[in-house]
């Protein structure tokens, strides 16, 4: 029998199947505690333990797995996650455990409703969540088990905690039921040569003692477990400038999120940041965080990358986001809703703040700073949005390019800022009417469709035009296999996760700027073969 999801990681393997542990069983809402106090006491001790587990694995490690492994132990020690769960507590008279898992509810519903990149961190919000309630019950937190033999990983989706203690010598290719290709088993499994596919459904039903993976068409079928030589893509050389063969540069650049983000982006030879996505620094903020603690947590992602150009992005937030000191209320469809520059339009203070603090901080850090607003529809509001960036010193302004309308009018958008960068990832939702995060379209949501690639075409001729530089920052820059088509529809930079960087890098290094217009015109037509990138 064979079965499809999303290839996310290229290389072909079979073997053995091996089922990741479900998580905990949801703990009981009773009995009430005796004390209820010395009950919520247990908590922030649990917590810190968990956090200082993740802390010395983290350690021990380096890149991705390391800024991925600081990520989740400050998930695990964030106040703002004991607070609520002591005060559930100490409300309604819970268990610990239970107090802990109805807190973490909490955070991951609004996570979920924000789709994208911050959907898909609901998963490490369970693994925090599956870490604190085993530390208070005194048991072994469910992962993955201890392998003796190479095998084949399967689950419904897997922590981030445990994809970054894989060791691929161990772990043939991994399969997922659920995620998405920005999840972290997609990040780390590229990152570690390991074949994987995601978002297959039915895989931990499928009969057979073990799985035949091929992380590039994303197929699955089942085996009968005997170890086959796995296929494994070599780890790129890469000299940390993006340019083609015969010298035409594409800067390469790195998405991130956080100050361990940017260390990580750092030590793999990012050449700048093409997006800092900034509200990642106040998840779990209840009220709007001062000027001067937003430019300290500005600060601390901008100094690895003192002296280069870093593109940070104001708040992609709204009622879509968790970002509860913005007070918005709930709606039927929050992607089509208040999110993003939006927001601004009723909060002007609030923008007007985060870019004096982006100003502060990047004067000390000493980047070379440039700043965009995300989910902008118009020329018009392209222009409202600069006017404001600019009286507050910002040197180089810009815009995202992802609602259909920005790209059929990037002509006029760019007449009002220095630049544009194309977010692959929300344009292809628009432009397919396809949830990124519904694996049943999730081939809609592939970045090598020719309809998209027509798209990115148009608003790198306008800016070409304008003599204006046009970036992508969504999942199609980390494909080695699209960056070459890409380059030839013209655009000027790419931004990534850190990971891809090195095989990005390599595969550019290949071609020349006629063989990339070559691909690109045929790409504009057909679209380009299926590749573990997507």
């Amino acid at each position: 029998m064979h079965l499809s999801g999303v290839g996310v990681s290229p290389g072909r393997a079979a073997g053995p199947r091996v089922l990741v542990a479900v998580a905990l069983p949801e703990p009981a809402a009773g009995p009430a505690p005796d004390d209820v106090e010395a009950e919520a006491g247990k908590i922030g001790p649990a917590a810190a333990e968990v956090a200082a587990r993740l802390s010395d694995r983290a350690r021990c490690v380096t890149g991705e797995a390391r800024a991925i492994l600081e990520t989740t132990a400050l998930m695990a020690g964030d106040p703002a996650l004991v607070t609520t769960a002591k005060r559930l507590v100490r409300e309604r008279s819970l268990p610990a455990p239970r107090a802990v898992w109805e807190a973490a509810a909490e955070f991951s519903e609004a996570l979920s409703a924000s789709g994208g990149y911050l959907a898909e961190r609901v998963r490490d919000i369970a693994d925090v969540r599956d870490r604190i309630v085993a530390a208070l019950l005194g048991v072994d937190p469910p992962g993955i088990p201890e392998l003796t033999s190479p095998s084949v990983l399967v689950a419904r989706d897997l922590a981030p905690a445990d994809t970054a203690g894989l060791d691929p010598d161990l772990v043939l290719a991994l399969v997922t039921e659920e995620g998405g290709p920005t999840s972290h088993t997609a990040i780390l499994a590229r990152a570690l040569g390991i074949p994987a596919v995601v978002a297959c459904a039915g895989v931990l039903a499928l009969d057979g003692p073990g799985l035949t993976v091929d992380g590039d068409s994303g197929t699955v079928v089942a085996s009968d477990g005997t170890v086959r030589a796995r296929a494994r893509t070599p780890r790129a050389a890469w000299d940390g400038t993006g340019r083609l063969a015969d010298g035409h540069r594409v800067k390469l650049l790195a998405n991130v999120g956080s100050a361990a983000d940017a260390r990580a982006a750092a030590e793999a030879g990012a050449e700048g940041i093409g997006l800092f996505r900034t509200e990642f620094c106040f998840l779990s903020a209840s009220d709007e965080p001062a000027e001067a603690r937003q430019r300290e947590a500005y600060g601390a992602v901008l100094e690895p990358f003192a002296g280069k150009p870093v593109v940070v992005r104001t708040l992609d937030a709204g009622s879509d986001k968790p970002l509860a000191f913005l007070g918005m209320g709930a709606e039927p469809n929050p992607a089509l809703g208040v999110r993003g520059l939006r927001v601004a339009f009723d909060r002007p203070d609030v923008l007007d703040r985060q870019l004096a603090a982006i100003a502060g901080a990047a004067e000390a850090t000493g980047v070379e700073l440039s700043v965009m607003a995300p989910m902008v529809a118009t020329a018009a509001e392209a222009a409202w949005f600069a006017a404001r960036a600019r009286a507050a010193g910002v040197p180089r302004v810009g815009v995202m390019i992802e609602i259909p309308a920005a790209a059929l009018c990037a002509k006029e958008i760019l007449a009002e800022v220095d630049f544009v960068s194309v977010g692959t990832n929300d344009l292809a939702q628009y432009v397919f009417a396809a949830d990124r995060q519904l694996g049943a379209v999730a081939e809609l949501n592939a970045p090598d469709q020719p309809a998209l690639l027509r798209l990115v075409g148009s608003v790198a001729e306008a800016a070409d035009a304008a003599g204006k530089p046009a970036g992508i920052c969504g999942e199609a820059a980390a494909s080695p296999a699209l960056a070459p088509v890409l380059a030839g529809l013209g655009v000027t930079s790419l931004s990534m996760n850190a990971v891809a960087l090195a095989s990005v890098g390599a595969a550019l290094r290949a071609v020349d700027l006629a063989t990339c217009r070559d691909a690109a015109a045929k790409a504009k037509e057909t679209g380009i073969e299926p590749t573990g990138s997507r």
